[in-house]
C-alpha cells in the first residue's frame, strides 16, 4: 500500500499499510529528526519512505500535528485524495 503522512509543514510518501494513530506519531517522530546511522525501531519496519511514486496510487492519508502549516502543494494533494474518496485521518 502507498500513502502520505503529513507532519506539520513536512510530508512523507510512505510504502506500507495504513498506520494507526500511535504508529503514525512514531513514524513522524522517527523520520522528522535526522539520525545518521540509526536503525529503524522494529515496530516501524513495515513502513518506508518512497521517493518516486504517482499520486494516483496513494491509498491512505494521515495528518499528525507538527510545527508549521501544511504547504499549499500538499493541501492540494489532500484535496485531490479526498475528492477520490480517500479519507484524510487526523491524529
Amino acid at each position: 500500500m502507498l500513502g502520505i503522512l503529513v507532519h506539520g509543514d513536512n510530508h512523507f510518501i510512505v510504502r506500507g499499510p495504513f498506520p494507526g494513530a500511535g504508529a503514525a506519531r512514531a513514524l513522524a517522530r522517527h523520520w522528522s529528526v535526522i539520525q545518521i546511522g540509526a536503525a529503524t525501531p522494529p515496530p516501524l519496519n513495515q513502513w518506508r519512505i518512497s521517493s518516486r511514486e504517482f499520486r494516483e496510487n496513494l491509498e491512505w492519508a494521515v495528518i499528525v500535528p507538527g510545527d508549521g502549516e501544511i504547504s499549499p502543494a500538499v493541501a492540494v494533494l489532500l484535496d485531490e485524495l479526498s475528492a477520490r474518496g480517500i479519507a484524510i485521518h487526523r491524529f
